[in-house]
């Protein structure tokens, strides 16, 4: 007689590993705050919540010296950045926010020294002190249409930042903000902007030309400090003081460095230097109502007057909303120069500016 043996049946049930498990948090009225990342790293992904409540914030140090994170896409309940949420992380190149994001906190990507490029979401209001300090990595930020203050230290070191737009938003630039950019060589400051900070600009000597916006009122001492290759700025309002003082009374602003600084016509309080650099009334017109204004023989001309020595480029475009292309780049010499355009006969109509360069 045969017996029949049966072999026993095993089951292995495998759980998978919540998302949220990489996390420590706590909870507060329901919202979650992350304190601490736990995972492997590479790149994560924070949900918008876990056991059904929203995360709305990352807490100081939540991902502080977490060196094996490359990418971070935040969840669209994230609201606030903690101060150092994310210091020394060295292989960061990725940082998704969302427009849930309000508040970034002081030196929170400090010393992410891969980081390339960050887009701060519309609703950020402020960026806190030291926020971008030793990431030579950036290359491109872009601010978003809300931000109020760049807050101290905000750049600091970021030695491949090579341009920056200030919105209109902006109102304050902190001390130190762009210290030792020197790959910068663009900059392009809002309207808003009344403060700029103690050796704001320091050491930037990729800079060759800055214009200062309408609002600019006060301007720190030595904000331009040792930008070698500086040699215009245009102020668009009366002459700002230098840190409570007037501007003619400190020569540190400009130190380092020699150039003119432009102001225009009906603006007040220039003396014959503004920060150590000599002053010169920026007013080119075109003169319309002489003889050499209009067409003449195989071209379309006017002269330019001014002071002697306004730097000026001419611009033409076919439509005001279009774009404007340069046909002349130069200066008022002697106090006018004849600018004219051989190619008008192909445009049905053109239009012409003059701008500083």
């Amino acid at each position: 007689m045969k017996t029949t043996r049966h072999l026993p049946v095993v089951f292995i049930l495998l759980l998978a590993t919540p998302a949220w498990a990489q996390f420590t948090f706590t909870t507060n009225n329901g919202a979650i705050t992350i304190t601490d990342y736990t995972g492997a790293g590479g790149n994560v992904v924070i949900s918008n919540s876990i056991n059904g409540h929203p995360v709305t914030a990352l807490g100081v140090n939540a991902f502080n010296s977490k060196t094996l994170v490359t990418g971070v896409t935040l969840g669209t309940n994230v609201a606030s950045l903690g101060d150092y949420a994310f210091y020394g992380c060295t292989k960061l190149t990725n940082v998704t926010m969302g427009s849930s994001v309000t508040n970034i906190g002081a030196w929170v990507f400090e010393d992410c020294t891969n980081l390339p490029s960050v887009t701060i979401p519309n609703n950020v209001v402020g960026l806190g002190d030291g926020v971008f300090d030793i990431c030579y990595g950036l290359k491109t930020v872009t601010l978003g249409s809300r931000v109020a203050r760049i807050g101290l230290n905000a750049f600091y070191f970021c030695t491949n930042l090579t341009s920056v737009t200030i919105p209109d938003s902006v109102t304050n630039i902190g001390d130190d903000a762009f210290y030792y950019c020197f790959s910068l060589t663009n900059v392009t400051m809002g309207s808003n902007v009344n403060s700029i900070g103690y050796q704001t600009f320091y050491d930037c000597f990729g800079l060759t030309k800055v214009t200062l916006g309408y609002g600019v009122t006060n301007i720190g001492a030595s904000a331009f400090y040792y930008c070698t290759n500086l040699r215009q700025a245009y102020f668009q309002k009366n002459a700002p003081t230098v840190n409570g003082a007037a501007g003619s009374a400190d020569s540190t602003v400009f130190a380092g460095e020699s150039g003119t600084a432009y102001y225009l016509p009906k603006t007040t309080n220039w003396g014959a230097t503004f920060g150590g650099w000599p002053t010169v009334l920026w007013n080119p017109q075109i003169q319309t109502t002489n003889k050499i204004f209009g067409v003449r023989t195989n071209r379309f001309g006017f002269n330019l007057t001014g002071t002697a020595g306004n730097p000026v480029v001419v611009e033409a475009c076919t439509n005001l909303g279009g774009t404007w292309s340069t046909l002349f780049s130069g200066s008022v010499t002697n106090g006018f120069i004849y600018f004219s355009d051989a190619q008008w006969t192909n445009y049905p109509k053109r239009f012409y500016r003059v701008r500083s360069p």
